[in-house]
Formats: C-alpha cells, sequence, structure tokens
C-alpha cells in the first residue's frame, strides 16, 4: 500500500481557497466561518440549511483540480481529544470538496482506499454502493460529548450527487477514532489540506 507523509505544517495560504462552484451542503451542523484564511482566499461558507447559493470557484483562485491517488497519513498527538462537529461539502469546478469540521487542535489522519465502508467496531458493512470509496480517519478525535451526546447529527449517510462524489458517510465514532466514508462514482486523485480558524480538514477528489 502506497502512503505519502504529508507535512504537519499548514499548506500555503493560495492552497487556502474553499469556495464552491456551485452548490454546497451540510452534513450536519458546523460552526460559522469566523476567521480569516488569506487576504486572497474565500473560505467556504457554512450553509444554514441544505444548500446556499454559489460562491466563487476555487479555481478561480487557483485551485486546480488534484492529481495524485496516494494515500495520505499524518501522525499527531494532541494534549485533548477534539471533537467532529460535522461535514459540508460542494462541487467545484474539476472537483468536489469534503470539509470535516474540527472544534479543538488538528488531529492526525489518514486517507486510504478501502474495498467497501464498514462501521467502526462492529464491522458491520454500511449499505452505499460506489466505483470506489475513500475513508479519512481521524484520530485522536470524537464526535460526542462527554455525556455520549453526538456531535455530529443526521445520517449516517448523507446524499451529495455531486460531479463524483455520491454519499459522505459518517462511518464510525468509536474508542478516539472517527471515520468518515468518502463514495464515489470512479477512483480519482484527491489531496487533504489543513485550514484553521476554524480547525478543518479539507478533502478535495478530482471529477
Amino acid at each position: 500500500m502506497n502512503r505519502t507523509l504529508v507535512s504537519l505544517a499548514l499548506v500555503p495560504a493560495f492552497l487556502l481557497a474553499a469556495g464552491c462552484g456551485s452548490a454546497t451542503q451540510t452534513a450536519g451542523p458546523a460552526p460559522a466561518t469566523t476567521g480569516p484564511v488569506s487576504p486572497a482566499a474565500t473560505p467556504l461558507p457554512t450553509p444554514a440549511a441544505s444548500s446556499v447559493s454559489p460562491t466563487p470557484s476555487a479555481v478561480a483562485a487557483g485551485l486546480l483540480p488534484p492529481t495524485s491517488t496516494k494515500e495520505i497519513e499524518v501522525d499527531r498527538p494532541v494534549d485533548t481529544q477534539p471533537t467532529v462537529t460535522g461535514a459540508r461539502f460542494g462541487k467545484h469546478r474539476g472537483f468536489d470538496r469534503v470539509v470535516v469540521d474540527i472544534k479543538g487542535d488538528l488531529p492526525g489522519y489518514t486517507a486510504r482506499w478501502v474495498p467497501r465502508l464498514v462501521q467502526d467496531g462492529s464491522g458491520d458493512p454500511v449499505d452505499v454502493k460506489g466505483g470506489a470509496y475513500l475513508q479519512l480517519t481521524i484520530t485522536p478525535a470524537v464526535a460526542h460529548t462527554e455525556a455520549g451526546t453526538s456531535t455530529w447529527t443526521g445520517g449516517p449517510i448523507f446524499q451529495a450527487k455531486l460531479g463524483n462524489v455520491r454519499n459522505v458517510v459518517r462511518v464510525g465514532d468509536f474508542e478516539g477514532v472517527v471515520s468518515v466514508g468518502v463514495v464515489l462514482d470512479r477512483k480519482a486523485p484527491f489531496r487533504v489540506l489543513e485550514q484553521k480558524s476554524p480547525n478543518r480538514l479539507v478533502v478535495d477528489i478530482a471529477h
């Protein structure tokens, strides 16, 4: 299995553009984007409902579709487990974007191809069909409060129906690991970006 270890530093500001080329949808509640990304970047807005009006394309800000299918692994210990609060997705010119919102420090993560999506803990298969499956595993992280209430509600299967992304799936929240599955029409190049203010992990997948 090929793996690419990405830098723990934040990606340059010109890569942090996050505007949508068409509609943006949400997979559960997410905090509003309040902090600046960079003067030239357009942050992905947090929708109040399932979709919002179109915003300037990330391609217009210089962000091109990803070009590599290599799996990614980042190891980053944190003092306190961050909390996943939701996920959003939208279509850009040439690629789809999935944003995972995180409260707390950015944790480690892996992005890898899997033959199918299975629920963490039970190992039961998730009832979704696609041509390819990309799984983002975030650790250490939780998606619930200390009282056990989920911080990422809805789903667990969220219909996206974008250029390549069919569904976004909350695969698991088990023993300090939160897993997010992306169901695709076909295997395609992807990348993972780290963004702050607020903290989030961004997965771009080519059409």
